[in-house]
């Protein structure tokens, strides 16, 4: 999996944790997302025409896939550039927030 986030798209650790992305990134997570959102109406629309469970179930882990995918891309454009920055500017909090930021992504 390629990074499409640089070093200047970081930007500054804040109080409200902002990350700058750029355009490019923005408009693929963007399209990934509104692919997601696509899938869960079609779930739902599924349940609504009584459709098989299993089928149903299909779709809800291939949009889990899906949403794990634009978690991925988000998760390794921060380690290799925000979190990176971070520990050379000497703040190793950092670790523990991403720590505590995988173990949110491994909970299911």
């Amino acid at each position: 999996m390629e990074s499409n986030l640089s070093h200047e798209e970081c930007g500054e650790h804040s109080i409200e944790g902002k990350s700058h992305h750029s355009e490019k990134v923005k408009k693929n997570l963007a399209a990934r997302l509104n692919r997601i959102e696509g899938q869960i109406r079609g779930i739902k629309g599924m349940i609504e025409k009584d459709t098989y469970c299993d089928d149903v179930i299909t779709q809800i882990a291939a949009t889990q896939s899906a949403l794990n995918s634009v978690a991925k891309i988000l998760l390794e454009g921060h380690m290799k550039n925000c979190v990176l920055e971070r520990i050379n500017e000497g703040d190793t909090k950092v670790l523990e927030e991403v720590l505590v930021t995988i173990d949110k992504l491994m909970r299911k």
